[in-house]
């Protein structure tokens, strides 16, 4: 007999399941006896136990098991004969009426949608790309100095001045009253690092050691201290020491501390320019993807699964209560999280698994061998020892897993990119960068 299918609404549909009791009794019956050869009770030797005992004690949960095996087996063999594509776990319930020697029960669930991907010609993408400068590089070998400078006791005749290691004692009052946070003593900050607020790093810029300033500062509105966020606060500064900086000379004998490999200032800036060079493809990719992931998702049409969306937003909350528990809050695991805050999140990543599956299974972008040799090869030059991380990701299948739906989204990428109206953008390196 065909399986009968009710379409309920969308993407819901229920069928009703009959599973003979006389499966179920002759099933509940075999368990029992398989535990009663084990199961303990005061006043019987184990395996002596009377089966109406044992039947008492593990009836009721052994029928359980049995009914859910056999409903979930009549569930899965039904959908497989109607070839219907379940999205989420159905909700089970018995009917009250079911033909003589049977039960019933009706399986309500939801199926994937029919993805509609849409004209990708028609999308317009902006692609960016980014050079490395010689500006780039000249910066972050500034860094790599300033990691290994030193400092030395500025003249006391000297104002503090821009890059200067200060150490200061500090009080803060708002109308008149201290407030948490406001008051430290041999605080030490570098000046115009942005350590701290603008104006608490201008007011220091000049003073000489012994010498004490009060002034006034407005903490800006979104301050991380929320209790003084907004307010205008009164400061006592003392300086009680300069110390300016002293930066290694750019040689090559810092290239050789640095670690390069030809002890060379030239191959020092060729390290550099590799390194971030690597940055930068990673970063134009991530953000090239991200534009393409949106106008794919933009030009699908789909209904979406309640249940798919229900488990992706478990899964961020999940996710957030182990931020929560990795910063060290108490009861993390338990604290109350709202599926609400994560709806349209996980709306996003339902609708786009969906529509880049259904890419990846039209046009045959599966990840293939040979890119997933190359991507590990590329993510294992970043380090020191990149053999170790190359056996690192091949000996784990989730890390596998997880470079295989990198190299599918790659695939997803280029091939959009190749079909839709591309707009390209040279954007500056700092402007990548400093991107979110």
């Amino acid at each position: 007999m065909a399986v009968q299918v009710e379409i309920l609404e969308k993407l819901e549909r229920r069928i009703t399941l009959m599973v003979p009791a006389a499966t179920i009794n002759g099933e509940v019956e075999t368990r029992l006896k398989r535990l009663s050869r084990t199961v303990k009770a005061d006043g019987f030797r184990p395996g002596k136990v009377p089966m109406s005992v044992v039947a008492q004690r593990y009836g009721y949960s052994v029928q359980y098991e049995v009914v859910n095996d056999r409903v979930g087996q009549a569930f899965s063999e039904a959908t497989n004969e109607a070839q219907l594509r379940v999205a989420g776990a159905p909700r089970i319930t018995q009917k009250e009426e079911a033909p003589e020697g049977q039960m019933a029960f009706d399986a309500t669930f939801e199926i994937y949608p029919e993805v509609k991907l849409g004209d990708l010609s028609a999308a317009e993408i902006e692609r960016v790309s980014t050079e490395v400068t010689e500006a780039a590089i000249d910066r972050t070998v500034d860094i790599l100095r300033k990691q290994r400078r030193t400092f030395g006791l500025r003249p006391a005749s000297e104002g503090a001045q821009v890059d200067d290691r200060v150490t200061i004692d500090f009080e803060g009052k708002i109308d008149g009253e201290a407030f948490s946070g406001g008051a430290a003593k041999d605080f030490q900050f570098i000046i115009g690092e942005g350590q701290m607020l603008e104006q608490f790093d201008q007011a220091v810029r000049g003073m000489k050691v012994g010498e004490s300033k009060t002034f006034p500062l407005q903490f800006p509105a979104d301050y991380q201290g929320q209790d003084v966020a907004g307010k205008e606060a009164d400061f006592m500064v003392t300086l009680k020491k300069i110390e300016a900086q002293n930066l290694p000379v750019v040689d090559d004998a810092f290239a050789k501390q640095l670690g390069i490999a030809d002890g060379t200032v030239e191959g020092l800036r060729a390290d550099v320019k590799k390194n971030l060079e690597r940055e930068v493809k990673f970063r134009v990719l991530a953000r090239n993807k991200g534009a393409v992931m949106d106008a794919l998702s933009s030009a699908a049409e789909l209904e979406l699964p309640n249940a798919l969306i229900a488990n992706e937003s478990d899964r961020l909350i999940e996710n957030a209560r182990a931020d929560l528990k990795q910063r060290g809050v108490k009861d993390a695991e338990t604290a109350p999280i709202p599926a609400e805050i994560f709806k349209a999140q996980a709306e996003r990543r339902v609708r786009l698994g969906l529509v880049v599956a259904e890419l990846v299974r039209t046009q045959n972008l599966q990840a293939k061998p040979e890119q997933l040799q190359a991507h590990i090869t590329e993510l294992s030059q970043s380090y020191e020892k990149p053999a170790e991380v190359m056996r690192w990701y091949l000996g784990d299948r989730q890390r596998m897993a997880e470079v295989e739906a990198v190299v599918i989204e790659n695939n997803v990428t280029d091939y959009v990119l190749s079909n839709a109206k591309v707009i390209d953008k040279v954007l500056p390196f700092d402007e990548l960068m400093t991107a979110s």
